[in-house]
């Protein structure tokens, strides 16, 4: 699956990266495990690193979808990352969605990293979650 995510339990943060092509089914997959993961915190923020993604199979509808799960808090901060328009595009659609899906949503899209990681109020942080087959700086 060409998305995976790390659970920083010290610094209240779930780290997801994409890669490849993403879809509904694998995207409501992460949504799922990370309900079901013991060490996830609803009130942890979320930082979205889409910069590998190099399409997205799902549509707008299943967008709304994703968004109107209840996954996060409403407090918690979700911050994607995305340089590819297309990408970025849905990730502002997804932001208002979820904006419209419950009050107090708490959800940016950035283009640079530096910018997500200031609006999450986090120092740099290490790319833990790197896809397969790239060098981790």
């Amino acid at each position: 699956m060409p998305l995976r995510y790390t659970i920083d339990k010290q610094r209240g943060l779930v780290h997801t990266t994409g890669w490849d092509r993403l879809t509904f089914t694998q995207t409501k997959s992460l949504q799922d495990q990370l309900l079901n993961d013991p060490d996830f915190n609803p009130n942890f923020h979320q930082l979205i690193d889409l910069t590998a993604l190099t399409g997205l199979g799902m549509s707008t509808e299943e967008t709304r979808v994703l968004a109107s799960r209840q996954v996060f808090a409403p407090s918690s901060r979700r911050a994607f990352i995305a340089t590819n328009p297309a990408v970025f595009g849905m990730a502002r659609l997804y932001e208002a969605w979820h904006h419209g899906a419950r009050e107090h949503a708490q959800v940016g899209v950035f283009s640079d990293r530096d910018a997500a990681l200031q609006w999450l109020g986090l120092d740099a942080i290490p790319n833990a979650t790197q896809p397969p087959g790239t060098n981790q700086s």
